[in-house]
């Protein structure tokens, strides 16, 4: 009787099993914590004071792209850069690198270029900026804020990757750890935070005060720090901005939930009135007569400058 209870009573744990813990989860819990402690440190020491209810809206919006893309990213399987990285990993062009530390740094190097470019043509192109001005409309740059994404930016960048990691032939293991450290980077440099040291930093980096030029709400400032972790890709591009932004995100955009986003990405245009196109056209010419000195003589040629730039922007909101 006593051998049989006792049976019972160490059965489960006789037959208990930890599940396995791999890379990829490693990956996960990573950027989860780091996550958790940036938004922390905007809790307690946050740079830029918006209101509660903006940034109360902006978190949970954020946080709702962040379920939306991952889920519709699962139910397509478009996210397999791993399966490609395993097939193809001896087939692209470092595969002339034989020592795996140099081959790994590369790879780390151009996949952070590469981004770079990507991200330089979703504000040059019409058709890209339709979906990425989704990640610019929010008015209060937080962490979170990383995670605001149109679902066709986030397919469309896989698809970049994708092409990287075939061109290339990047290993499986060092495309994750390339994913892991350039997602903390995106984290750090979106926090509302501010540190000593950060503008020696940025000599390197890019740290949150140059991506808040980026996250700007005039288009001469955010058309500018493209980088996603070194910002001596924008010194030596010529697109580097150093200052402090007056205000932060897209003017006139229409509601800031889910759903209003969602569909604020596939609308190819804003239709802003009559009344607001002129006062842009007036601060471009402004802007114009500013850089002159304000010489005499040159308004009317200001203002048709200034008007021509500002109705050719057409998809953009400042």
């Amino acid at each position: 009787m006593l051998s049989k209870i006792n049976s019972i009573l160490t059965f489960p744990v006789r037959d208990l099993s930890w599940p396995e813990f791999t890379s990829a989860d490693a990956k996960t819990f990573v950027i989860l914590a780091a996550f958790a402690i940036l938004f922390a440190l905007e809790a307690r020491w946050g740079y830029r004071k918006s209101p509660a209810k903006t940034a109360r809206q902006s978190y949970l919006t954020n946080l709702g792209t962040f379920i939306l893309n991952d889920t519709m990213m699962s139910l397509m399987s478009v996210s397999s850069l791993w399966v490609l990285a395993e097939r193809f990993s001896n087939w692209g062009l470092l595969r002339w690198f034989p020592d795996p530390v140099w081959k790994s740094l590369l790879s780390f190097l151009l996949l952070d270029l590469t981004l770079y470019f990507w991200h330089r043509a979703n504000h040059s192109f019409d058709c890209l900026w339709m979906f990425h001005k989704v990640h610019h409309s929010d008015r209060c740059m937080n962490v979170s804020t990383a995670f605001r994404l149109h679902f066709v930016e986030v397919v469309l960048t896989t698809l970049v990757k994708a092409a990287f990691v075939l061109l290339m032939g990047v290993d499986a293991a060092v495309l994750l750890a390339n994913e892991a450290v350039i997602t903390l980077f995106v984290l750090f440099h979106h926090s509302n935070i501010r540190f000593a040291g950060e503008h020696w930093l940025a000599r390197l980096t890019i740290v949150p005060y140059l991506h808040r030029v980026h996250h700007s709400a005039r288009r001469k400032e955010h058309d500018n720090n493209y980088g996603a972790v070194f910002s001596f890709w924008d010194r030596m591009f010529g697109t580097l901005a150093e200052l402090e932004p007056a205000e932060i995100g897209l003017k006139h955009v229409p509601g800031q939930g889910l759903r209003e986003l969602i569909r604020f990405g596939l609308t190819p245009a804003l239709p802003p009135s009559q009344q607001y196109v002129e006062k842009m056209i007036a601060e471009a010419a402004y802007y114009r007569a500013e850089k002159r000195g304000f010489a005499p003589g040159y308004d009317h040629s200001d203002w048709l400058e200034a008007e021509k730039e500002i109705t050719g922007l057409r998809q953009r909101s400042s």
